[in-house]
């Protein structure tokens, strides 16, 4: 049973102060708690004064869930630290890699769908939900290229994944759109196949061209509004699924707090069955 059914904004530092005054209906932020796991300071008590008047969404970017390793036992106790302390109503990683033998790469990374990344990514989420005593979520990924070992479809090993850990699933539609037109398959065949019931979440946001003409690929860059092909995936999504939390995700050229309430609005009224989103 999903805790609430609204719809949330990235929380940033630019907008503490509104933030923590903002009483639209249903709102709520989400952080990447790699900036907040520490013991102190004036940013964690920030997030403590807003979680006490908006629920918080943990989103991380450092497990390295699919790694061929662990997840490190540091930064897995931080990360509890730092969810006891927040009590977040979700904790979601991402599906991918991004440490390799102790160096930490600046990006998530791609991976094959073998069966025997399948049987070390489920052993990750077992660890990670078993060291934070809580159910995760994991992320849809952007693709970019084609990979030619992939042995699994990829709503089938994330359908796997749900199966043998119990974690939920955070769809981005926005990456759903990317990777249809940069892969060139059918972004609303995938929609209508992800398992409803395993979604606990849903990701909105807005993409950018790649710098190289020649490329034809769409970058995953949080820099832009929802594009309108964006927000006709995500109707046709709610259609099926009924009423999902949902984030606007903003996390470059950020513009004034009332903007992003303007867009969050209209996911919103999505969610409310009250407009088509254009």
């Amino acid at each position: 049973m999903k805790p609430f059914t609204g719809a949330g904004l990235s929380l940033k530092p630019q907008y503490y102060d509104t933030a923590l005054e903002c009483d639209a209906r249903g709102l709520w932020f989400e952080i990447h708690p790699e900036n907040y796991m520490i013991e102190g300071g004036p940013r964690l008590a920030w997030l403590e004064a807003i979680r006490s008047r908006h629920p918080i969404s943990l989103h991380g970017v450092s497990l390295s869930l699919a790694a061929d390793a662990n997840p490190e036992r540091r930064q897995l106790d931080r990360l509890r630290a730092l969810a006891d302390r927040i009590e977040p109503h979700l904790v979601s990683e991402h599906l991918a890699w991004s440490t390799w033998r102790g160096t930490y790469l600046p990006d998530l990374l791609p991976f094959a769908r073998t069966q025997a990344a399948l049987e070390r990514i489920a052993s990750n989420i077992a660890q990670t939900q078993d060291a934070l005593k809580r159910r995760i979520a994991i992320e849809n990924p952007t693709h970019y290229l084609r990979i030619d070992r992939h042995e699994w479809d990829e709503i089938d090993f994330l359908s796997e994944l749900v199966k043998r850990t119990g974690c939920g699933l955070l769809l981005d539609v926005n990456n759903v759109f990317l990777s249809a037109h940069n892969l060139r398959f059918d972004a609303a065949c995938y929609i209508d196949r992800v398992p409803a019931d395993a979604i606990v979440e849903i990701h909105l946001a807005g993409h950018s061209t790649d710098g190289d003409p020649d490329s034809g690929l769409l970058i995953d860059t949080h820099d832009a509004p929802v594009a309108p092909d964006v927000w006709s995936l995500y109707r046709r999504l709610i259609d099926r699924t009924g009423p999902i939390p949902t984030l606007i995700e903003r996390d470059d050229n950020i513009p004034a707090f009332d903007a992003l309430l303007t867009e969050r609005a209209q996911a919103q009224r999505v969610l409310d069955h009250e407009e088509v989103a254009a």
